[in-house]
């Protein structure tokens, strides 16, 4: 009887550890879900606050006045001239800047993961990402000491007998495009470089191996490979440059105005904010539009698939 008893106990006392046990997992679950749920909901929130609900604002104040809806301001930009001409000097410019990236970017970012040395990748990285620690407005005002007529490059030229009289490099879409790509190249080399660093070099030395020039082993080997690095490097710089303010406002002059300094005139000079922010709306649909197009592209380009 006594050791029936105490079995009973033991076996009630089981249970009960093992129904702690299990409220406790549950309890633990139920945090970690509750935890999950936060991580969520205020990144969401931060985004909805942030950017949703601007973006609406903005809508509403470019078609709706003080008579109701009105499209007038939209009309506007699709109609007279002068916006025409600023919104294809943003996407002749933006697409410039974005080709300029990948023609000084694609041989930088292949030096660097042909370069044996760590040490020496570790430099030229560290070299890349140095403007990144560098005041916009310091870079870009060095851009004008560099590029004015009485400024280094027109200095240095003069001095060695290339030219007689200083060259036009300010004020002018000339510098708007090179204090962009200035700005914007590292974006390019990263995006590039962290694609060609995970593909296997191996494959070209196999072509190699097999026939192949070096050459033609580059381009239908290594190439095709990287295109996924050109493609994310083409979307943020073209994406960036299409709003960029400081550098087209400092380097551009009141002549080449790009769609933001365009924007800030209407917000701060003409205080024409209806305007602005049909601008901005113009500028939004065109950039959705053009990523858009340029999606549908690249899922169609052989080239991506093999780089896949």
């Amino acid at each position: 009887m006594i050791f029936g008893g105490m079995e009973m106990m033991n076996e009630s006392i089981k249970k009960e550890e093992m129904m702690f046990e299990k409220n406790s997992t549950k309890d633990k679950l139920n945090n970690l879900f509750n935890v999950k749920w936060i991580l969520v909901i205020l990144p969401a929130l931060f985004i909805i606050v942030f950017t949703f609900v601007p973006m609406i604002s903005l809508f509403k104040l470019s078609i709706i006045d003080e008579n109701g809806f009105t499209f007038k301001y939209i009309a506007q930009i699709f109609t007279e001239p002068i916006y025409l001409q600023v919104i294809w000097l943003t996407l002749k410019t933006s697409f410039i800047v974005t080709a300029i990236s990948i023609v000084l970017a694609y041989p930088v970012a292949y030096f660097i993961i042909k370069t044996k040395s760590s040490r020496t990748k570790k430099v030229i990285l560290m070299i890349i990402m140095i403007p990144f620690w560098i005041s916009l407005l310091v870079r870009t005002f060095s851009w004008i000491i560099i590029l004015q007529e009485q400024g280094i490059l027109n200095t240095f030229l003069k001095n060695i007998g290339l030219i007689s009289q200083p060259l036009d490099l300010l004020y002018n879409t000339t510098s708007v495009t090179i204090g962009m790509t200035h700005v914007l190249f590292p974006y390019m080399v990263l995006n590039v470089y962290s694609v060609m660093s995970s593909i296997d070099i191996q494959l070209v030395e196999v072509a190699q191996v097999m026939g192949a020039r070096p050459i033609k082993a580059f381009w239908q080997v290594f190439f095709p490979l990287s295109v996924p690095g050109i493609l994310s490097g083409s979307i943020l710089v073209f994406v960036l440059a299409l709003g960029y303010f400081i550098t087209p406002a400092l380097l551009g002059g009141s002549k080449n105005m790009l769609v933001s300094t365009l924007i800030q005139n209407n917000i701060s000079a003409t205080l024409n904010w209806p305007l602005a922010s049909a601008l901005s709306l113009v500028l939004f649909i065109i950039t959705m539009v053009l990523l858009s197009i340029l999606a549908v592209l690249a899922t169609r380009n052989p080239m991506l698939k093999e780089g896949e």
